[in-house]
């Protein structure tokens, strides 16, 4: 995993760079079973390393600065708060628990009022995926293009084999799993403050916030970096090829 890193001493003005993160955690993931018959998805551990994903995750958001993050929880909420009690972590973690689903956005608006500093931009992550990258930097291209909200893109590769062919149909290659051509939504954000009211108290916010801002220019997209490490795990093919990829970087 690689993360070009910018020192804030680089950056003369860095407050735009939040130090407080949400993290969605109540995922039930059915396609990730047995692993979470007993756990919520964000507690699946990663195979071989003896750490949860959310483990990994607040790592890695406590080295790109954050210094408070709030994990929203729900499916079997009391696992993950029981780890989260008993692990010593980098940075400061609260936990709010949906005692009914509120959908990612109106879960997004629940947690993010448990943020320490609601006058400041946060970061936010679904807790299903390992990535690494510089939040950073996407902080950096987010206060540049003055949005209200900043979605991370990533360039998954298609599970399938592809066949490349010419203008006669005579079939000239096959490429194993090649990178999509669409961009998607990786599931980190960089919100600023104002973001949280606009948020919906139930639903998703991808169907209703992302359209209105996208209309008023206000929505940015920032493609991961060539060489950016990124991984939505949802079933259990996903946590073995994780593991592989882990290992190919010891």
């Amino acid at each position: 995993m690689t993360s070009d890193r910018t020192d804030e001493t680089d950056v003369p003005h860095a407050s735009h760079r939040p130090s407080q993160a949400v993290v969605l955690a109540g995922g039930q993931g059915t396609r990730l079973r047995p692993y979470t018959d007993d756990r919520p998805k964000p507690m699946v551990e990663i195979p071989g390393t003896g750490t949860p994903i959310i483990g990994h995750q607040l790592a890695w958001l406590a080295a790109e600065g954050v210094t408070d993050a709030v994990v929203s929880c729900g499916h079997l909420a009391e696992v993950l708060e029981g780890w989260l009690e008993a692990t010593e972590l980098p940075l400061r973690v609260s936990v709010v628990v949906e005692h009914e689903p509120l959908g990612r956005g109106g879960g997004l608006r629940y947690a993010a009022a448990s943020l320490p500093r609601p006058d400041e931009p946060w970061y936010a992550t679904n807790g299903d995926i390992w990535t690494r990258f510089s939040l950073r930097e996407m902080a950096d291209f987010h206060a540049e293009r003055d949005a209200t909200a900043t979605l991370a893109l990533a360039r998954p590769r298609i599970p399938w084999g592809a066949v490349e062919t010419n203008e006669f149909g005579q079939v000239l290659d096959f490429i194993e799993a090649p990178p999509s051509p669409y961009l998607i939504n990786a599931g980190v954000y960089v919100f600023s403050a104002a973001f949280t009211a606009m948020l919906p108290t139930r639903g998703d916010h991808e169907r209703a916030t992302f359209p209105r801002l996208a209309r008023e220019r206000a929505l940015a997209g920032y493609p991961l970096p060539h060489g950016a490490y990124w991984r939505a795990i949802d079933t259990a093919k996903d946590l073995t090829e994780a593991a592989r990829e882990l290992a190919g970087e010891a």
